[in-house]
């Protein structure tokens, strides 16, 4: 099992997850762990709840950090990405910290996986900073991220 210090969830919260995630029933998971059915729902409940309130929190932070979001819809060029951040940027009056080939060179760094013949194949959040850096949001689809702890 992971360690749970550093998280909102708690042992064995992480312990429920971590098994019905591997698919087992919430019987099968109450016969490993000595408890009940309606116990395991119960905890299920509780750590997903507390999932949530830390993707919220997640955002909260992102927002804060990076107060230029926007979404590059996939289908897009990296000509198209390159600039939608220098127009976001204008609009809010943030000077990019990056030249155009750098600017190319670290998107596409962080997008390769979600990029085909020079065009993104899923759409991407895209955060711009106070101080021009450009940042790149995981999703729920695992679109890398180098923001808040990302790859």
């Amino acid at each position: 099992m992971m360690e749970t210090d550093a998280t909102v969830l708690t042992e064995r919260q992480v312990a429920v997850l971590e098994r019905r995630e591997r698919g087992a029933t919430q019987r099968e998971v109450a016969d490993d762990l000595g408890t009940t059915a309606s116990n395991v729902s119960a905890i299920e409940r509780a750590a997903e709840a507390n999932v949530e309130k830390a993707r919220r929190t997640l955002e909260l932070v992102r927002a804060l950090r990076a107060p230029v979001q926007f979404t590059v819809a996939a289908g897009s060029s990296f000509d198209e990405l390159v600039a939608a951040v220098y127009d976001h940027g204008d609009e809010a009056g943030i000077k990019v910290a990056y030249c155009r080939p750098e600017l190319y060179a670290h998107l596409y760094g962080l997008l390769a996986s979600v990029t085909d013949a020079n065009k993104l194949t899923e759409p991407v959040d895209i955060g711009l900073t106070e101080d021009g850096e450009v940042n790149v949001y995981a999703n729920e689809r695992g679109v890398g991220s180098n923001a808040d702890g990302g790859p």
